[in-house]
């Protein structure tokens, strides 16, 4: 019988050592990279890339541009996240974070395209 305990006592080892099934974690029902992601990053950065552009024709004045074309951008962020969290959608503080991203590449791409096409020269401040 001695020699049959010797035998087993591996296999109990390994059973005890064995490590535990490991379950799964559910996926993130809203990724930081998901493609919604994406539509919120790019539809902001163009409403304040337009915002911007449409301020042009009122103003010469870049603050007045930035500042107009930003707050569009992030107003309608905004306006959106309200929408869904009005039980029109699901709201996520990660969209809007996306938002704010994509409307501050929309101020910085604006404005280095309206320098650019202006030249160095400079308006006369209003």
């Amino acid at each position: 019988m001695r020699s049959w305990s010797w035998a087993a006592a591996p296999f109990a080892l390994s059973l005890l050592l064995a490590p535990a099934p490991v379950r799964a974690a559910p996926p993130d029902p809203d990724p930081w990279f998901g493609p919604d992601k994406a539509l919120h990053f790019t539809v902001s950065g163009l409403v304040t890339g337009g915002g911007y552009g449409m301020t042009a024709i009122f103003s010469d004045r870049v603050a007045t541009r930035i500042a107009f074309g930003a707050g569009l951008g992030l107003i309608v962020g905004a306006g959106k996240e309200l929408w869904d969290l009005s039980g029109h959608g699901d709201p996520s503080w990660k969209d809007f974070t996306w938002d704010v991203i994509g409307t501050a590449f929309g101020v910085g791409i604006a404005v280095t395209i309206d320098l650019a096409t202006r030249g160095s020269e400079r308006a006369p401040a209003r």
